[in-house]
């Protein structure tokens, strides 16, 4: 009897083609693609034959949603709808790591222009301004002085939607040059990658360099638990070194990971497929 397991994507990206070599590699597994841009859901009717549905999306709303919707229809999830919702937002994140205790760089939250000014002066400059909703690195500001922040703040308040009504402020870690991306499945920390660039904004979506990170205790520890506090799965945490200790900058839930294929030496995809596939036979035994 063969497992049934869907694959929710937007395009299919180097990431999803990996994955779907993997899936066709495995004996016994029926994959089924369905994409984002053509489904629609009656709620309360809908009957998915599916074992296990992974989700590869792009749009974070259509993620989060549609991981919800098929909950609802019976279907287990990989990421949850639990653990898109606090992943794509920054302020649950931050959250869920502090009440679980994991180290993070201090977080201020404020709903106006002036408190946010107010707590940006508290904590001095710089810091970075992000909006609470956002990927590959876009919209972050690295704010130096007061002129700066007034000016940003204002621009966010006048002319940004709704994510920018509620300010994100970060403690600005100074990383000299590099941060750490490590990948989590399950409860393990599989591998682990350096992100080099020039520029404070490290991503390798904006042309940051990846190198090998060995997998250190330390490492281990924290990426579990940041993978743990936002619900666990298969995620990737974005880390930063300091003399005090490592520090959860970010948990991502739709991670890419083809650079870190040869770069680490882990089959990566192999590893989420088998995970995936752990769900799908523990829901159909």
């Amino acid at each position: 009897m063969s497992l049934k397991i869907g694959l929710l994507h937007s395009l299919v990206r180097p990431e999803e083609k990996l994955l779907i070599k993997e899936f066709r590699q495995r004996p016994g597994v029926e994959l089924r693609m369905i994409d984002d841009r053509r489904l629609s859901f009656n709620l309360g009717r809908d009957r998915f034959d599916l074992d296990v549905l992974l989700e590869r999306c792009i749009n974070h709303s259509r993620a989060l949603h549609g991981l919800r919707l098929f909950e609802s229809a019976g279907v287990p999830c990989v990421n949850s709808s639990l653990v898109a919702g606090v992943c794509g937002d920054k302020i649950l994140t931050s959250v869920q790591l502090q009440e679980h205790g994991v180290p993070q760089p201090e977080v201020r939250i404020a709903f106006t222009e002036q408190s946010t000014l107010e707590a940006i002066e508290e904590m001095g400059y710089p810091v970075v301004l992000k909006p609470a909703v956002g990927s590959w690195g876009r919209l972050l500001a690295k704010i130096n002085d007061r002129d700066a922040a007034e000016s940003i703040l204002e621009h966010k308040a006048i002319l940004g939607t709704y994510h920018h009504s509620i300010f994100y402020v970060q403690q600005y870690i100074e990383k000299n040059e590099r941060d750490i991306r490590s990948f989590v499945i399950g409860d393990q920390c599989v591998a682990a990658i350096y992100r080099y660039s020039d520029h404070w904004i490290t991503n390798t979506a904006r042309g940051g360099r990846a190198e090998n990170c060995p997998v250190t205790d330390e490492l281990r520890d924290i990426s579990v638990r940041a993978a743990a506090a936002v619900g666990g799965g298969i995620v990737a945490a974005d880390i930063f070194e300091t003399p005090g200790g490592l520090l959860v900058n970010e948990v991502n839930y739709t991670m890419e990971f083809r650079n870190s294929i040869d770069t680490t030496g882990v089959n990566i995809p192999g590893l989420i497929v088998e995970h995936v596939l752990q769900v799908a036979a523990g829901r159909s035994g």
